[in-house]
């Protein structure tokens, strides 16, 4: 199973098109917030099920805070971040996620790329494609391959 996890598009889906002819069949998608109300559109360029949860910029939008989502045989949490000060670190999210047995947490809001293992926990943020704000500014994003055995392996990849 492929699943590719992005954030923060800001509706600005040109790299979003270009990444989706790039990594080939997906799965699955992870939007994790700030799509401003372009979820519909994500879907259809998505053509898997796209699993979406809501942003800072995401107003009027019905689209949940966070998520519990089993993928293959992990727990992964998943939201935006804002909620939990990511942009001061991940600790206090993973220490949510831990404190909920969670497997992975997933998280966006900061447009940087971040993949740790702490605490028996997958932190992941896949960064920005749309607006990245790392060093060198190169869009990023992550994807999540589950094995014929079942396991995962997480990566971060940057687009040109």
């Amino acid at each position: 199973m492929r699943i590719l996890i992005v954030s923060d598009t800001h509706r600005a889906h040109k790299n979003l098109e270009k990444l989706l002819e790039q990594v080939g069949r997906i799965d699955r998608m992870i939007h994790l917030g700030d799509a401003e109300g372009y979820e519909d559109v994500i879907a259809g360029l998505a053509g898997c099920r796209l699993d979406a949860v809501l942003g800072n910029n995401d107003f009027f939008s019905s689209l949940e805070r966070e998520k519990v989502l089993q993928l293959g045989k992990y727990q992964a949490l998943v939201t935006h971040g804002h909620d939990y000060y990511v942009s001061m670190g991940p600790d206090i999210l993973i220490k949510e996620a831990a404190s909920r047995g969670m497997d992975i947490v997933m998280f966006g809001h900061t447009h940087r790329p971040f993949l740790e293992h702490s605490r028996g926990i997958v932190a992941l943020n896949p960064g920005s494609i749309s607006y990245p704000r790392q060093e060198g500014r190169k869009p990023s994003y992550a994807l999540m391959e589950i094995d014929g055995s079942g396991e995962a392996h997480f990566s971060i990849h940057y687009m040109d």
